[in-house]
């Protein structure tokens, strides 16, 4: 970003991993983890592309903060389960599980049974970021002024937020019911919205890196620094032109980041002093996260 290119990347589909206790959170690591990218989450849209409180965070979505450095992150969330995209046809995936591929009646007006051999379905934050990345580039088609910290602002401040507290999802490939909580470490801004980023004409003069959360062993809770690399002047908080509120919603509570149900995090000691806020990350326990399954990839969530 910092040679004025837009880059996006995909948060990673580590948000099952317990293994350090952390529920998934802090799982978020390079290049993800850079506070000058725009890092992208999924949403389970559930197949109704309806923008309303029936949308989750992906079970499988990772979860800030960033391992080690504890990053605010993910930024945005997209649309990333069972999206449909074009077909390598030899690929291993298309051979594992030919299931996957749509029905040709589904995207084109020929009736039949048949299935494509151009498009194929896949989950995963990889499907999401790519809606990000088209987004900025009908953003900066329309105006070629416009910097990386732009056009990641815009899209963090008109991003939706409408999502339930919490919600319990049920996925069909790993069997198992997971809670998910719409905090700032799962949805970051919110739910990119293309058409209020495109339409937006702010112009903010600051560093759109994304801040930093800072945990204070004593008193249990975490508060924002919105300076996280030492800029001249930000975009984000008190000092600048999008306050904390305006683009993490209730998220943010004052200068405490709000945790879940909880008031902080922190208040769960498990958490706040685990591996989280430790002096190891959620990697440094196993190996078991770096693999991720190809059944999941394929299936994703119901």
């Amino acid at each position: 970003m910092k040679a004025g290119i837009v880059v996006v990347v995909a948060a990673g589909n580590f948000g099952h991993d317990n293994s350090a206790s952390t529920k998934g959170y802090g799982t978020i690591s390079s290049p993800a983890n850079d506070p000058y990218v725009i890092t992208v989450g999924a949403v389970n849209h559930h197949q109704y592309w309806l923008r309303d409180a029936t949308l989750n965070v992906a079970t499988y979505s990772s979860k800030g903060p960033t391992a080690i450095d504890h990053i605010i992150k993910p930024d945005l969330l997209a649309p990333g389960n069972r999206l449909i995209s074009l077909q390598a046809p030899s690929a291993t995936l298309v051979a594992q599980y030919p299931g996957n591929r749509p029905l040709v009646a589904d995207i084109t007006t020929n009736v039949t049974t048949a299935l494509s051999t151009d498009f194929f379905r896949l989950s995963g934050t990889s499907m999401a970021a790519p809606l990000v990345s088209g987004t900025a580039a009908f953003m900066i088609s329309n105006d070629a002024s416009l910097t990386p910290d732009q056009v990641k602002s815009r899209m963090m401040k008109t991003a939706w937020r409408g999502f339930n507290k919490s919600v319990d999802v049920y996925d069909d490939v790993t069997k198992a019911t997971y809670h998910v909580t719409h905090d700032i470490f799962t949805i970051g801004a919110g739910l990119l919205d293309a058409s209020a980023a495109f339409f937006n004409t702010d112009k903010p003069t600051g560093s759109a890196a994304s801040p930093v959360a800072i945990f204070n062993t004593t008193t249990k809770k975490a508060t924002i620094n919105y300076n996280s690399t030492g800029a001249t002047n930000v975009v984000w908080g008190d000092t600048g032109l999008f306050g904390s509120s305006v683009v993490w919603g209730t998220n943010v509570s004052g200068s405490n980041v709000v945790w879940g149900d909880n008031v902080v995090w922190g208040d769960t000691t498990a958490v706040g002093n685990n591996v989280v806020w430790g002096d190891r990350s959620a990697w440094s326990t196993s190996t078991a996260a770096l693999a991720q399954s190809s059944a999941f990839v394929a299936l994703g969530e119901n």
